[in-house]
C-alpha cells in the first residue's frame, strides 16, 4: 500500500522538476550565451550528484558494461542529452510551457507504443479504447494549452 502513495508521489515530484529544470537551464543558457555550455554544466552537476549517490549506496561498481546486456540499453544517455540540449535551446525561443507540453505529449505517445508492444523489455500492456481516448484527450489538451507564438 505504501508503494501506491510513494511511487506516484515521487514521480509527480520528478515531473514537477522537469519544467523547473527546463526553465533554469534555458535561463542559464541565455545568460551564458550557450545552450551547449548550460547543458554540459547540468550534466556535470548531475554526474557528481549521481556518482556520490552511487558510491554511498552501492560502492564502487566492479563492472560498468556487462556482456549480457544488449548495446542499445546504453543509448539512454544519447536521448537524455538530446532532450536537455533541445529543451535548453528551444525554451527561450518557443516558451518553456510550449516546449514541455510537447515533451509530455511525446512521452505519452512513446509509452503507449512501448507498452502496447512490450518493446525494449517493458511490461506489455495493450492499448485499449480507454487509453486511446485518454491519448486523444491529451493531444487536445496540449493543443489547448500551448500558446501560439509568432
Amino acid at each position: 500500500m505504501q508503494n501506491a502513495i510513494f511511487y506516484p508521489s515521487l514521480m509527480l515530484l520528478a515531473g514537477v522538476g522537469i519544467p523547473v529544470m527546463a526553465t533554469l537551464n534555458s535561463g542559464l543558457g541565455v545568460k551564458l550565451g550557450s545552450s551547449a555550455l548550460a547543458t554540459t554544466l547540468l550534466f556535470f552537476i548531475g554526474l557528481v550528484i549521481s556518482s556520490v549517490y552511487l558510491f554511498k549506496t552501492e560502492g564502487i561498481p566492479g563492472e560498468i558494461f556487462h556482456k549480457g546486456i544488449s548495446w542499445y540499453f546504453y543509448l539512454g544517455g544519447i536521448l537524455v542529452a538530446f532532450y536537455i540540449l533541445s529543451v535548453t535551446w528551444v525554451s527561450p525561443r518557443y516558451g518553456v510551457g510550449n516546449a514541455v507540453s510537447f515533451v509530455l505529449l511525446g512521452q505519452l505517445l512513446a509509452i503507449s507504443v512501448i507498452d502496447h508492444f512490450g518493446l525494449l523489455g517493458a511490461q506489455q500492456s495493450s492499448l485499449d479504447t480507454k487509453r486511446l481516448i485518454g491519448l486523444a484527450m491529451m493531444v487536445i489538451g496540449v493543443l489547448l494549452v500551448v500558446k501560439r507564438t509568432s
